[in-house]
C-alpha cells in the first residue's frame, strides 16, 4: 500500500488561475529530473528533424522567418513544428499525469515508477492523432490548431488518470465546462511560454552574436541549441498545467474532492474516485 500523507502536494479544492499555475509549477520542481530529462531528449529530437527541413525551406536563425520567394516552404515547415509541439506535450502530459495524481492524494511514488503509471501505447497513439491534426490546423491558418490545442489538451492527462477509453472526447468535454475555463487556460499558458521562450530562444544567439560578431555559420548551431533548451523547460511546464487543470475542472465540476473525501471517511481506496466512468 503506498504511503499517505495527512496533506497532498496538490489543493484537493477549486482553485484560482493563480493557485493553477504555482501548482503546476510545483509539481514540475517536484519531479524536474524525469520531466527535464525526457522533455529534453524530445525537444532536441524535434530540433533535429526539423533542421534538415529548415535549411531546405532557406529559413535562417534565429527566428527562422520566411525567405523572400519561399514562403510556402516556411509555412508547411512551421506548420510541422507546430504539429511536433502537440505531439510532445501529449507525451509528456502522460508522465506529469503519472505525478499529479500522487501528488494530490498525498502520496509518495519514486521517479522511477511514475512510467509504470502511465499508459504508453494509447498515448503515442493519441499523441500521433494530436500531432497530425495540429500540423494541419496550422497549415490551414493556425486559429484550427489553437482549437486542437484547447479542446484537445487534456487528453493525457484523461487517459492516466481517468483511465478513459476516450481521451479526445473526455479531454474536449472537460475543456468546454465551466466557462470554457480549461480551453483558455490552455491557449493562456501556450502563449506565456511561447513569448518566454521565444525570448530565451532566439535571445542567446542575438547576444552570442553581438558578443562574438554575426557569423551565419555560428548561428546555425548554436540556434537550434538554444530552441531546444528553452523548449525542454516550456514543453514541461505545460504539460503540468494540462495535469493540473484536469484535476482543477474536476473539483470544480463532477466534485472530486467530495468523492474522495467521502471515500476516505468510509476507508476506502482514495485512489478510486479518480477513475471516470462515464
Amino acid at each position: 500500500m503506498p504511503a499517505v500523507s495527512a496533506q497532498g502536494e496538490l489543493p484537493l479544492r477549486p482553485m484560482t488561475l493563480g493557485e493553477l499555475l504555482d501548482a503546476a509549477m510545483a509539481l514540475l520542481r517536484r519531479r524536474a529530473l524525469p520531466l527535464f530529462c525526457a522533455s529534453a531528449v524530445l525537444a532536441f529530437a524535434e530540433q533535429v528533424v526539423l533542421a534538415p527541413l529548415r535549411t531546405a525551406a532557406h529559413l535562417s536563425p534565429p527566428y527562422y522567418g520566411p525567405a523572400e520567394d519561399h514562403f510556402l516552404a516556411w509555412w508547411a515547415v512551421t506548420s510541422l513544428g507546430f504539429g511536433t509541439e502537440i505531439f510532445i506535450i501529449t507525451l509528456l502530459g502522460a508522465l506529469t499525469a503519472a505525478a499529479a495524481a500522487p501528488s494530490l492524494l498525498g502520496r509518495s511514488v519514486r521517479d522511477r515508477d511514475l512510467w509504470r503509471r502511465t499508459r504508453p501505447l494509447a498515448t503515442v497513439a493519441t499523441a500521433i492523432t494530436l500531432g497530425a491534426l495540429g500540423a494541419l490546423g496550422a497549415l490551414l491558418g493556425l486559429v484550427p490548431w489553437l482549437f486542437v490545442l484547447g479542446l484537445f489538451g487534456l487528453s493525457a492527462p484523461a487517459l492516466v488518470i481517468d483511465r478513459t477509453g476516450n481521451a479526445l472526447g473526455r479531454s474536449a468535454g472537460l475543456s468546454v465546462r465551466s466557462g470554457m475555463r480549461g480551453f483558455w487556460i490552455l491557449i493562456v499558458a501556450y502563449l506565456t511560454w511561447f513569448a518566454i521562450r521565444f525570448a530565451l530562444g532566439a535571445g542567446w544567439t542575438e547576444l552570442a552574436s553581438l558578443v562574438t560578431g554575426a557569423d551565419p555559420e555560428f548561428a546555425w548551431w548554436l540556434a537550434p541549441i538554444s530552441w531546444a533548451l528553452a523548449n525542454t523547460v516550456a514543453y514541461a511546464a505545460l504539460a503540468c498545467v494540462s495535469s493540473v487543470l484536469l484535476l482543477d475542472v474536476r473539483v470544480r465540476t463532477e466534485g472530486l474532492d467530495i468523492a474522495i473525501n467521502r471515500t476516505r471517511s468510509r476507508g476506502g481506496d482514495d485512489a478510486a474516485p479518480l477513475v471516470h466512468r462515464s
